[in-house]
């Protein structure tokens, strides 16, 4: 297997009064925090560093958490021009029969992408969910494995899916910890937040019947910086939570399972993000669509792609602590080659502290590159031979 090409080196040194807490070891063994959950993580949404963790890898029903997955795949679906928020969704009689939390769809009914989101995001609608999932897959059953795709992609190991909504089925399972990892992943889509962290808002407006919706996320509204994520709730899951909160440059995600009761899980999520933001500072580092390195394209109509940060990154720093010296290290993909769609991963900043890693952030593609005829390599190994430009 090939290795990647380092292409650069970059030693830096902060010159601040904190330093990265990141490894397991630096990390207060009694610490306490989520005492009532089955299990719970707390972790930095930009390097991915896990601040607090309990049973973080016990699997366990994760009722409506679920569906941030599901909403993952619809922010993925969007950015790839597969889907648009004003195309019109119809409702089966299948997805109209969802029982739990729902909007109330009818057989027939239609509503905008942009519509069905709400309803997922805001009331977690059961039946918006597989009504999604039809729309994009055929079936419900085809959008399920797209979704368990999706997480061994993203390398979460203690999780099944066996429908989009979370609703009891057999073997459908997940862990604090994979929660976290894919509530990390759907953040980057940022625009989820403006369902996710809106507290009340209408679906049929101007209809006979429109329909209120509130959050079943109450953080959003009482808890400074909270915009999303999804919380969870069924009997043999008990009530769940993936919750977030950003405060400057720091976005902490919160998750916490199987908590007796909604005012002890908001209770303790809210502990868990108090003591994050306490305890926790974070140093920008890169700018959404930041240019890293030019990157040389094999057989393709362009001979070199800027390799960009696809987001804002920080680097999650703790409190109190001293100067130390951090390293950067650009690694390209060896056979970088056409074609190449905007946003694919072409490397990754690396990034390390006293040898150990950090965190890694992807490099991607800031242009599409089509692949080259022969007469364009034919005009480009010319122009090389007789010095033109």
């Amino acid at each position: 297997m090939k290795k990647k090409l380092t292409l650069m080196f970059l030693p830096f040194i902060l010159i601040l009064s904190t330093v990265s807490s990141v490894f397991a070891e630096e990390k207060a063994p009694s610490l306490q925090l989520a005492a009532k959950a089955a299990s719970a993580v707390l972790l930095d949404r930009d390097t991915g560093t896990v601040i607090f963790e309990k049973d973080a890898h016990k699997p366990l029903p994760p009722a409506s958490i679920t569906k941030i997955m599901t909403m993952l795949l619809i922010m993925e679906a969007l950015e790839r021009g597969e889907l648009n928020l004003k195309d019109m969704v119809s409702t089966s009689e299948y997805a109209a029969s969802m029982g739990g939390s729902q909007i109330f769809l009818k057989p027939g009914e239609e509503m905008s992408v942009d519509e069905m989101l709400k309803g997922i995001a805001i009331a977690s609608g059961n039946d918006a969910s597989v009504a999604m999932a039809e729309h994009m897959a055929g079936t419900e059953e085809a959008f399920v494995e797209k979704m368990n795709k999706r997480a061994k992609e993203l390398g979460m190991k203690e999780t099944t899916f066996k429908n989009t909504n979370g609703l009891p089925a057999e073997g459908h399972v997940s862990s604090a910890y994979d929660i976290a990892i894919m509530s990390r992943e759907l953040l980057k889509h940022e625009e989820i937040t403006k369902y996710t962290g809106t507290y009340q808002d209408y679906l049929r407006k101007g209809s006979e019947s429109p329909f209120w919706l509130v959050n079943t996320n109450k953080l959003v509204r009482f808890y400074q910086g909270a915009d999303g994520l999804k919380t969870g709730f069924t009997n043999e899951a008990r009530y769940c939570l993936s919750a977030t909160a950003k405060k400057g440059n720091m976005r902490i995600v919160a998750v916490v399972m199987g908590e007796p009761d909604s005012k002890t899980r908001n209770a303790e999520v809210t502990s868990m993000l108090n003591y994050a933001f306490t305890h926790y500072a974070s140093f920008p580092l890169y700018k959404e669509n930041q240019m890293i390195s030019m990157v040389k394209v094999e057989k393709g109509k362009l001979d070199k792609v800027a390799a960009v940060i696809p987001y804002n990154f920080s680097l999650l720093l703790k409190k109190g602590e001293k100067v130390s010296q951090y390293q950067k290290f650009v690694e390209i993909d060896p056979d970088v080659s056409a074609p190449i769609k905007k946003g694919q991963k072409i490397g990754s900043v690396v990034v390390k502290k006293h040898g150990k890693l950090v965190t890694t952030v992807d490099l991607v593609s800031a242009d599409s590159v089509e692949k080259a005829h022969w007469w364009d390599l034919w005009k480009r190994t010319s122009r090389k031979m007789f010095g033109g430009e």
